[in-house]
């Protein structure tokens, strides 16, 4: 319940203290008098949006101050804001900025700065305000469905959550496939291009990287093996047999090896030397073996050659088109293959992906047609429960269904709901939107928070000018229908009906004054002879003789009421 409001400069307001208590408060003054001045900043305290500093100030402030309950008590332990003795307190400080002069601001609780989700998530639980325009929203088929579904409880909001999850994968997933169905034309483009170079990479058989040099190597052995066989044979010979008579390099080196032999016996300091000799002569005979077998191996085969050249020429074209070079084209086919496997694998995974759309698509609908079925019996119960609470509002014949029908599938599911009203007998039902009156729709809208009253955990719901464009016993109507849901919720209430300012637990007068030159609002608790005056004026505009029996008469009557209707909560 709301305790205590504090404004400071707040548009109009340079400094106020407003107390609220229990029941039906009840906000009256002259038209531009400032009651929703005093509405916006509770609901400016709570988040909501933010009019104006006071002209010329630079600093603003607003405070909601409301009693603690159990839910509000969790609420703080659950964001770690400690309790005050005070209550729970709401503020938001204003600021201009100097810089740019926007109006900027922060939010606390108890003291704790908190941020816009926080805020708001504790406004639910603190306040429902309904506003001028609200009659006009309440037309809207979305705000519609959105009254049902809250109307309906926590089980249809599970569902919902579910058919919204499930939406949501659905539609990436419906995405996703129809993004790559319309880039398909060249998807299969590269595929057909990666399949072609993949045949024709496989078919040179790319395995050893230094397949090049060792070609290269060959086919200048095969091409000059004659000159090879003469100089390898030339070569054998100088180290190792000599057919021109002269000694051989090996023959040389044994000459020498037996010199120094015999010279390490008498001298042993030359044995190295000699052992050194000797391994020269081992190594020359090896290398003169070696180039006659080589010279000996060497033949000339045209037909490798031919073949040598050809393979060349097919791995430097493949250099040209994949390379520069044959570890860079290696590399390339491996890429090759990985993308296409990639690509391939795309196919497959489409249509595993459209198997998933397929599934995830029926449990939609599953849960889009039990969905469906909450709402119908939530529609039932609604339309039973609004009738009730319409009668007794000047609206004894009036008729009211729910109406629901399949439209296009979204986070919400697919249906469409619309609310239909003949509020006068033997006529048809038609839109709400369509035939409502402007008081017809003040009425309905405060049905519907009667009925969300019994199921609604708020403490304290604000109507400003819920009488618009009724009067006499209608108006009578909502002003008992307003005392009764004051039983169990504390109302704030904007009003120009006596009828309704008559059954008020609290009476509160706003109106101007001219201080210091300046324009202020101010906020006056009324006695019961204040009281009496207020009234005569919303009655009659004058405390006149007639006015003043008037409001007696008012007052004995809400006495009357009051007697019928438990006290409030």
């Amino acid at each position: 319940m709301l305790r205590l409001l504090r404004i400071e400069n707040f548009a109009l307001i340079e400094r106020l203290e407003i107390p609220f208590q229990a029941g039906l408060n009840v906000l009256t003054g002259e038209t531009g008098a400032g009651k929703s001045i005093i509405l916006d900043a509770l609901d400016a305290a709570l988040g909501g949006t933010v009019r104006a500093l006071r002209s010329g100030s630079e600093r603003g402030l607003v405070e909601a101050v409301f009693l603690l309950n159990d839910k509000l008590q969790a609420w703080l332990e659950q964001e770690k804001i400690d309790p005050l003795e005070e209550g729970l307190v709401c503020s938001r400080e204003l600021l201009l900025r100097e810089r740019d002069g926007k109006l900027t601001s922060r939010s606390r609780v108890n003291g704790v700065l908190v941020n816009k989700g926080q805020l708001l998530s504790l406004r639910n639980k603190l306040v429902e305000i309904t506003a001028q325009g609200q009659t006009i929203q309440i037309q809207s088929p979305q705000i519609q469905r959105c009254w049902l579904d809250d109307f309906a409880g926590p089980a249809l909001h599970n569902k919902r959550a579910q058919v919204a999850a499930l939406y949501q994968t659905w539609q990436q997933l419906k995405t996703e496939i129809e993004a790559h169905r319309q880039n398909q034309h060249l998807h299969l483009q590269r595929l057909d291009m990666l399949q072609f170079q993949a045949q024709e990479l496989a078919a040179l058989r790319l395995e050893d990287p230094e397949e090049i040099n060792k070609l290269e190597r060959e086919r200048d052995r095969l091409a000059h093996s004659v000159e090879l066989q003469k100089q390898s044979y030339a070569a054998y010979q100088l180290l190792y047999q000599n057919e021109s008579g002269s000694p051989a390099i090996a023959d040389l080196l044994g000459q020498a090896e037996r010199l120094l032999q015999g010279m390490a016996q008498l001298d042993p300091d030359l044995t190295p030397l000699a052992e050194m000799v000797s391994s020269a002569l081992i190594q020359v005979e090896e290398a003169g073996r070696e180039l006659r077998r080589y010279g000996e191996a060497l033949e000339s085969d045209p037909n490798r050659l031919n073949k040598i050249e050809r393979r060349l020429a097919q791995l430097k074209q493949a250099c040209r088109k994949y390379g520069p070079t044959l570890p860079e084209v290696i590399a390339h086919a491996e890429q090759v293959q990985a993308e296409l496997a990639h690509l391939q694998g795309e196919d497959i995974n489409l249509e595993e992906r459209q198997a998933q759309l397929d599934r995830i698509t029926r449990t939609l609908e599953h849960h889009c047609r039990e969905l469906s079925q909450l709402r119908q019996q939530a529609a039932r119960r609604l339309e039973t429960a609004l009738v009730e609470e319409l009668q007794p509002l000047g609206m004894g014949a009036v008729q009211f269904q729910v109406h629901i029908q399949s439209g296009s599938l979204g986070p919400e599911g697919w249906d469409q709901v619309s609310f239909w009203m003949s509020p006068n007998p033997g006529e048809p039902l038609q839109p709400l939107a369509e035939i409502a009156s402007g008081g017809e729709m003040s009425r309905f809208l405060l049905a519907l928070k009667a009925v969300f009253s019994r199921i609604d955990p708020v403490a304290t719901m604000v109507f400003d000018e819920i009488d618009t464009g009724v009067s006499g016993k209608v108006a009578q109507a909502i002003a008992t229908k307003l005392h009764s849901i004051a039983r169990h919720h504390q109302i704030l209430c904007v009003t120009h009906q006596p009828l309704i300012a008559a059954l008020a637990d609290h009476h509160l007068r706003v109106h101007k004054q001219v201080q210091k030159k300046r324009t202020v609002v101010q906020v006056d608790t009324l006695g019961e002879q204040e009281r009496r005056e207020e009234l005569a004026q919303l009655a009659a505009g004058h405390s006149a003789q007639e006015a003043m029996t008037f409001v007696e008469a008012l007052l004995k009557q809400a006495a009357q009421v009051r007697q019928q209707l438990p006290s409030p909560a």
